[in-house]
């Protein structure tokens, strides 16, 4: 069966609910989904995360990228941007661009943040940009999807996004449950249509 990364970082578990939904999504479309983690990453230059985190997905290597025939990327926000582990794992990624392992493939992004104008929409966007080089196809939620014009919560165009709360307390919405799961279906018949 063809599988699709979901690629997240996830510090309280929001992000990590998020792309358990999206993975859920992909396999409602006929894909199957490939959870993937990346490590934290530490001011300390001599601190070394273990080779296999101690619960959740296993962490992303470079190969998850070029296996797979599309991407799901997740990440909490950080100051309008996605966190540091998360643009460190891009940042390793330039032997794939130089071959262009990931041009052609479709990718969805999806964000969680403390307050609803806490930059879900430049973090969604800043994920796109190392995907945009890498030379991916951005596949973003219609607002033909009613939850998009109606949430109270979380929901983009750019992908999907959960309002979390100053204390990362507030659960999910239903709302941004069903926009999870277009996400990904939506990237799943995309990546199906595309592979041969």
């Amino acid at each position: 069966m063809q599988e699709i990364l979901v690629l997240y970082y996830s510090r309280h578990g929001a992000t990590l609910e998020m792309a358990r939904l999206v993975a859920r999504g992909i396999e409602q479309a006929g894909a199957a989904a490939r959870l993937r983690t990346v490590p934290p990453v530490s001011a300390v230059s001599e601190a070394v995360a273990p080779a296999v985190p101690d619960s959740g997905a296993p962490y992303a290597e470079l190969r998850d990228l070029e296996e797979c025939i599309g991407l799901a990327l997740g990440s909490p926000t950080r100051f309008g941007n996605m966190a540091a582990p998360m643009k460190y794992f891009w940042d390793s990624t330039s032997s794939l661009w130089l071959k262009g392992a990931l041009s052609g493939k479709p990718a969805a992004v999806f964000t969680s943040t403390a307050s609803l104008h806490g930059g879900q929409e430049t973090t969604l966007v800043s994920m796109m940009l190392p995907l945009l080089h890498h030379g991916m196809l951005i596949v973003g939620l219609p607002y033909s999807a009613p939850e998009l014009l109606a949430t109270k919560t979380g929901g983009t165009p750019y992908g999907a996004s959960h309002l979390a709360g100053a204390t990362a307390d507030l659960p999910v919405s239903d709302d941004e449950k069903k926009l999870c799961l277009l996400l990904g279906r939506r990237l799943a018949e995309t990546a199906l249509k595309l592979r041969p």
